[in-house]
């Protein structure tokens, strides 16, 4: 495993995090974890040289911060990782709430400290909310007293909100997403350079962009790398390109596997700073615009869209509709949507409300997105 500098106070980090929103569950059921397999992947990724594991309060719909405490705190690794885990913010409702949840989710993980702790998910309209309510003086108390080592946040918004909150604090690192096909979105590469250029720290968060760079890849993709002669998986690839950033300090990934670690765990330790040539980045370039040329919504899957008031499955809906668009298989997507899919969860249910826009990251158009998906899916699913 290799490791990088996190920020201005020097913390060495894994290049490779683990991130605990993707932890394997039982039938499909994001709130219950599958303790056995989710141990192991836990246990591994320590074997393997991981030493930066990430959680936060509403992973798994809760389960994920008392699992990670609990697998830490039996198997005596609390001191062997750093632990991130996040304020969740869009329950702040003053200054006194900071505190309790911080103190509810050191008891939670079984620490008397957070190493890496972040305001979760922001966002103009909760960066706004939050500065009255004292979030700065908190922070500054916290890094004062122990409870927290470093001082950081997550982001996803547009470039100029992020310049707007890095200028607002000393921060020590933030969380980003990043990855090949996603280099103008919310902060882009300008802002993450930008952070670096501080001596920010920062994390990476969808380096697979929900796995959608690697679960199924268009053949036109597979012969681009194919024909490179690296002998790379996507997966390589796609980690590659961000670990080619001196200004990443740890890339998160959420492995569901023991498989997934040791794969993970083995390109991460042959990706140092600058690993690809400039041959290799136009090759990138190349598949990024094989990519565009195909998608259909730019949705990561990022769940925070969700529960739609409704029941219906935005993110599972538009990753059909994806697929259509994607992959040559649409008989698949069709069987997907109309039998295998609670129709309960179909996009026909939506009503418009506007919800689901106003917190998507990516500020897409959802509704409209959703009205086509189901034309789409939905009348050979019904024929």
């Amino acid at each position: 495993m290799l490791y990088r500098k996190m920020g201005k106070r020097g913390t060495e980090v894994s290049a490779l995090g683990l991130g605990c929103m993707r932890l394997p569950v039982i039938d499909g059921d994001e709130g219950r974890i599958d303790e056995v397999r989710a141990e192991a992947v836990i246990r591994r990724a320590i074997e393997c040289g991981v030493t930066y594991v990430d959680t936060a309060w509403p992973y798994h719909r809760g389960s994920s911060e008392p699992f990670v405490g609990k697998v830490l705190a039996s198997a005596g690794l609390r001191d062997a990782v750093r632990l991130a885990t996040k304020l969740p913010v869009w329950e702040v409702r003053s200054r006194e709430d900071c505190d309790r949840f911080l103190k509810e989710q050191m008891e939670r993980l079984q620490t008397d400290h957070i190493d890496f702790y972040l305001l979760h998910a922001l966002n103009r309209e909760r960066w706004e909310a939050l500065l009255p309510l004292g979030v700065l003086d908190f922070l500054d108390e916290a890094l004062a007293d122990g409870r927290i080592g470093q001082a950081g946040f997550s982001f996803h918004d547009e470039a100029p909100v992020f310049r707007e909150i890095l200028d607002s604090y000393d921060w020590d690192f933030c969380l980003l997403q990043h990855n090949y096909m996603d280099v103008a979105a919310q902060q882009g590469l300008e802002g993450l350079e930008r952070a670096a250029g501080r001596g920010i720290g920062v994390a990476v968060m969808e380096p697979l962009r929900g796995g959608q760079l690697v679960m199924k890849v268009p053949a036109a993709v597979k012969e681009l790398f194919e024909a490179s002669g690296r002998g790379w998986c996507p997966a390589e690839w796609a980690l590659r390109w961000v670990w080619n950033h001196g200004g990443v300090s740890v890339v998160l990934s959420g492995m569901g596997s023991v498989d997934e670690v040791e794969r993970n765990g083995a390109i991460a330790d042959r990706a140092p700073a600058g690993n690809l040539t400039a041959q290799d980045l136009a090759l990138i370039d190349r598949v990024r615009t094989c990519y565009r040329e195909r998608i259909a919504v730019n949705c990561t899957g990022c769940g925070y869209c969700m529960p739609c008031p409704e029941g219906v499955d935005i993110p599972g809906v538009l990753a059909l509709y994806n697929d259509l668009s994607l992959y040559e298989a649409p008989e698949v997507s069709f069987r997907q949507y109309g039998q295998v899919m609670n129709p309960r969860k179909w996009a026909s249910n939506c009503v418009a409300c506007g919800l689901c826009e106003a917190a998507c990251p990516q500020k897409l158009a959802v509704i409209d997105e959703l009205r086509k998906a189901h034309q789409a899916l939905g009348a050979p699913a019904r024929s």
